[in-house]
């Protein structure tokens, strides 16, 4: 479309409410053919819908990323910017809010638009009057034309919600103001219309529809309503007056601000703006001197435009990467921010598979034209590029065509009508991924009916949308279904950022850690009713995230809770999410959810149930595998009773029992069936009967903390890890450690595996291996009181000597090949043994 350098060219700047939109249709309708670019799809459809009226529908054109209607007459097209088709030659050609160059995410599509777009025979550019000293620069022939308000603009001050007055738009920055503040005015005025950007322009317009047929008196909408939507509104009430840009939440201009609040009146029907009071508090107050820029139109003139190259190199990746980061010679333009086709485009020249096709000019021209797929869902560069990635494959490989049966798969993922409006205007932003996919002429085999199929969808959508919307703000309803949220279901959704701090809107409500949402303590008990439900509807979809990371995770990121007097838990990454419980066996305990994982939906409750059962059974089996092996050996029926008998009993015990308790199956073992006990890592002591690996420090955090989980009982304090004697406590303690693996012997407590090893080494004194009955180095070591290594001598089957400090066998002499008379004691055989 260039070439038309003498074509008169003229900038119609000025506020809000001047008609300037209104003029270029005017100017266009007038010419033989035209083209208007917009700057929002809602936009271009409604003045599409009006021009059809005029010209009849063979003669109007309708382009937009993922909606295309296109008469084989057409002569006047209404377009987004992006997609106004510059190939073309029309008579006529305007752009629309033209100061949106100055806008970093879409800026340098306008700029390029207002270097480059011409008609033949005229020209006009529409913006704000910030945007006359970069005209000048840029477009030093152009004609600078002023439009005056019709009417008057005024600050009316703060307003409750409850006294708005009728014919009111309220503004909110985010979805969930905007739905908080419906929901109020259906309270307390009966009901609001709803109108977002992220909303089809079939519910929009049905909202609108409601709104200005006066079923409604009120609207409730994001700041989309700033870029033109014509409406019949008296007063223009802000929520807020801060917003995410994409990067950060900042206040918005002076001249963002007048761009809104230009909403009120109409023609010559004054207006006016203020904040919004919600629950006796004022939300955001306007400051003196922007109070002053609005209601006079003064702003600070706009000093740059943002720029990337409209006409890049498709010689290779490289030298199309090179060209979209080039930077702008003109004075006045600024290199873009990186948008996310750039950002994808980056991403995907990191993939050898894509590097490897996209050789050549035409491979290289498509995988841009594959980037240029909006993220429609706000999914992230990372995640889009993905998506993108599988469509170029397609596109270069067979005959160049996405497969028809893939398309429609997808397509139909989205045709469900069921679910909450979140869910709906997400599935209706994945249909729009599809409708931009079937608009582009070389993609699908069939694109017409592929692009019919997935306006069928989207209506059918939009309707159930427009349904829900009616119900939960306008109907006298008072209970409002859980909703699930949808990935990109708004502007501004629940952030929750790396702290758990949670915001809703501009408004931090409280924290999450883990699944544990708790309300900010300071806030006051009104905003928490406002802002808590919401909050509790968007984050379910935060929880559902959660446990989906849960079951994903790897076992390092998983603790078991055994702090003394708390119930045995599980944590991950620090948070409580399970206790346990009862089980089958005391080896196979019950996990039990935390409450607070209701909110996750039963299917996700369900795996993460069964990732944390497996954890548990993974940790079971790394500490006490031994105990679990004897266990399953007790069921051995080809073991024989008496096998199975101690096993059995061993393993109730946690690995560890008293010899004489299991003193008769005990005896009835042979010498083949011992050695079997013994290879599953059971030590038949003196004393006790034990398994060495269970006494290690974790094993026995577990033994406990099991044992407690299938008691119903808190955890009780351990003692620690080094321990290996320890005074003898006078209360249910001594039951604790004698479970734990250690022996009471009068004063003082010492670990089974020692008091093998003292008592096997009066074994080996009376055979001359040893010269003295009791190992006074290792008594002394530990620290044994004279007391303790009494009772455990008097155990063992000795009684003191007639000489100071020697010890005698108490029972008869007998050959070393003698079996013991007394089953219960390993050294029954020992005789006359005195120490040295």
């Amino acid at each position: 479309m260039t070439g038309f350098a003498r074509s008169p060219l003229a900038a119609i700047l000025g506020p809000t409410n001047t008609g300037k939109t209104h003029l270029a249709v005017e100017r266009m309708c007038a010419h033989s053919s035209g083209m208007i670019g917009f700057p929002l799809r809602l936009l271009a459809r409604e003045v599409y819908d009006r021009v059809v009226k005029l010209k009849g529908p063979n003669q109007v054109a309708l382009i937009t990323g993922e909606e295309k209607i296109l008469p084989k007459d057409a002569r006047w097209f209404l377009c987004t910017a992006e997609s106004m088709p510059m190939e073309r030659d029309f008579a006529f050609v305007a752009l629309d809010e033209a100061q949106l160059g100055a806008d970093h995410e879409r800026g340098h599509v306008f700029t390029d638009r207002l270097l480059h777009a011409r008609g033949r025979e005229e020209t006009m550019i529409l913006g704000s009057e910030a945007l006359a000293p970069m005209v000048r620069a840029l477009l030093p022939k152009a004609e600078i034309i002023g439009r005056p308000r019709f009417s008057t603009l005024s600050y009316a001050g703060p307003t409750k919600l409850s006294r708005l007055p009728p014919r009111s738009a309220i503004v909110a920055f985010s979805a969930e103001q905007v739905y908080a503040v419906a929901e109020m005015l259906r309270r307390m005025r009966g009901g609001a219309a709803v109108v977002m950007g992220a909303l089809s322009p079939r519910t929009r317009n049905a909202q609108v529809a409601m709104y200005q047929a006066g079923e409604v008196d009120y609207l409730v909408a994001t700041d989309a309503i700033g870029m033109g939507l014509n409406m019949d509104v008296a007063h223009v009430a802000f929520a807020g007056l801060s917003k995410f840009d994409g990067h950060r939440r900042r206040r918005l201009t002076p001249a963002e601000m007048a761009q809104i609040a230009g909403r009120a009146g109409r023609h010559q029907r004054d207006g006016t703006f203020g904040s919004l009071t919600l629950e006796g508090e004022l939300i955001s107050e306007f400051r003196p001197e922007e109070i002053e820029a609005i209601e006079e139109h003064r702003f600070q003139p706009l000093d740059f435009l943002y720029w990337r190259e409209g006409d890049p190199d498709f010689r290779s990746v490289e030298a199309l990467v090179r060209s979209l980061e080039k930077r702008p010679d003109k004075p006045g333009l600024r290199p873009a921010h990186e948008a996310v086709d750039l950002a994808v485009l980056k991403r995907l020249a990191e993939d050898p598979d894509v590097l490897d096709r996209a050789k050549g000019y035409e491979r290289v021209r498509r995988l841009w034209a594959a980037c240029g797929l909006p993220d429609f869902r706000k999914t992230g560069a990372d995640h889009h590029a993905r998506l993108v990635a599988r469509i170029y494959v397609h596109l270069t490989e067979g005959a160049g065509r996405i497969p028809q049966g893939w398309y429609a798969e997808q397509l139909a993922k989205l045709d469900n009508v069921q679910g909450d409006i979140d869910t709906l205007a997400d599935r209706i932003a994945g249909v729009r991924t599809w409708a931009y996919i079937a608009h582009r002429p070389d993609w699908l085999v069939e694109p017409d009916a592929m692009a019919e199929r997935a306006r069928s969808v989207e209506e059918k959508l939009s309707d159930a949308l427009h349904e829900r919307l009616t119900q939960r703000f306008v109907d006298r309803r008072t209970s409002v279904l859980m909703r699930d949220v949808g990935k990109g279901a708004g502007e501004f959704p629940v952030i929750v950022d790396e702290q758990g701090e949670v915001t809703v809107g501009t408004y931090p409500i409280g924290r999450l850690d883990g699944f544990h949402f708790e309300v900010d303590p300071t806030a006051r008990h009104a905003d928490r009713k406002m802002l808590l439900a919401t909050a509790e509807r968007r984050l379910s979809g935060e929880f559902e995230r959660r446990a989906a990371a849960l079951v994903a995770d790897t076992d390092d990121h998983f603790t078991l809770r055994t702090d003394a007097d708390k119930q045995v838990a599980i944590l991950w990454r620090g948070h409580e999410v399970a206790k346990l419980g009862p089980g089958k066996n005391l080896l196979s305990p019950r996990v039990l959810l935390d409450r607070r994982l209701e909110r996750v939906s039963d299917r996700g409750r369900e795996a993460v149930i069964e990732r944390l059962k497996n954890w548990v059974r993974g940790q079971v089996e790394r500490s006490l595998g031994k105990l679990r092996a004897a266990g399953a050996a007790a069921q051995e029926a080809a073991a024989g009773p008496a096998v199975r008998s101690v096993l059995a009993m061993l393993v109730d015990e946690g690995g560890i029992i008293d010899r004489s308790e299991v003193a008769k199956p005990l005896a009835e073992l042979n010498r083949e069936q011992r050695r079997h006990i013994s290879k599953l890592g059971v030590r038949i002591g003196a004393l006790d009967l034990f398994m060495p690996d269970v006494l290690k420090p974790e094993a026995r955090r577990w033994r406990t903390a099991l044992r407690a989980a299938a008691a119903g009982e808190a955890m009780p304090e351990l003692p620690a890890h080094s321990s290996v004697v320890l005074p003898t406590p006078k209360d249910e303690l001594r039951t604790l450690l004698t479970r734990l693996g250690f022996r009471a012997l009068g004063p003082q407590m010492l670990r089974v595996d020692l008091v093998e090893r003292l008592a096997r080494h009066a074994h080996e004194a009376r055979t001359g291996k040893q010269p003295s009955v009791v190992d006074a180095a290792l008594t002394t070591s530990l620290g044994l009181q004279p007391e303790a290594v009494a009772r455990l001598m008097k155990e063992i089957g000795f009684r003191p000597a007639a000489s100071e400090g020697g010890w005698i066998w108490k029972g008869r002499a007998r050959r070393r090949d003698d079996r013991p008379a007394d089953p219960t004691h390993a050294f029954a055989a020992l005789a006359g043994l005195r120490r040295g």
